[in-house]
């Protein structure tokens, strides 16, 4: 197990949809009373069908995040803003889990309604996507490559969890707080 002072104070936390990257970052960031940045936020238009926003107006709003903040997590991917991410980061998280798993997740998050999940969209005229369910399951998994490499070129520590009850024991041994 590592220590949570052993990560620092500013952490990406990367991983497919539906692996619990918005409520690890809202937790984190409440334990360590640092700014959070949900890249999904930033990534898209609010109050709209997850449209997204102007690709320069992203990246400029995620690079002002951490150039502002002394402290921070970030959640989420947007692997073309990822390298710069990471030398920044003091850490990645990496939530890599069952891709099974994760769309059942996904399935679950958007039937029982998730309007008020950490990370959401604010104003999301929908949850549910098909495109997304593919991304899970086709997409994300080749993404494995890429993130591993910009891990290794940047040299940024990794806590790298494989499963669900990993993540759970992070969570009891970190002391942090969990939504139900």
């Amino acid at each position: 197990m590592i220590f949570l002072n052993d990560l620092g104070k500013k952490i990406c936390i990367i991983g497919p949809s539906s692996v619990g990257k918005s409520t690890l970052a809202k937790a984190l960031a409440e334990k360590l009373q640092v700014s959070i940045c949900h890249l999904d936020q930033i990534a898209h238009v609010p109050g709209t069908n997850w449209q997204p926003r102007d690709e320069e107006l992203f990246r400029k709003d995620h690079d002002r995040f951490i150039a502002e903040n002394s402290g921070w997590i970030i959640e989420g991917n947007y692997s073309f803003l990822m390298k710069e991410r990471f030398l920044n980061a003091t850490a990645v998280i990496w939530l890599d889990f069952n891709v099974r798993g994760s769309v059942l997740r996904y399935l679950l998050r958007t039937w029982k309604g998730s309007a008020s999940r950490p990370g959401n969209l604010p104003g999301a005229t929908g949850q549910f996507s098909w495109s997304l369910v593919k991304y899970i399951i086709f997409k994300a998994p080749k993404n494995r490559v890429k993130y591993r490499e910009f891990i290794a070129e940047t040299k940024v520590p990794l806590l790298y969890l494989s499963s669900f009850n990993e993540l759970k024991k992070y969570f009891r041994f970190w002391q942090l707080e969990r939504e139900n």
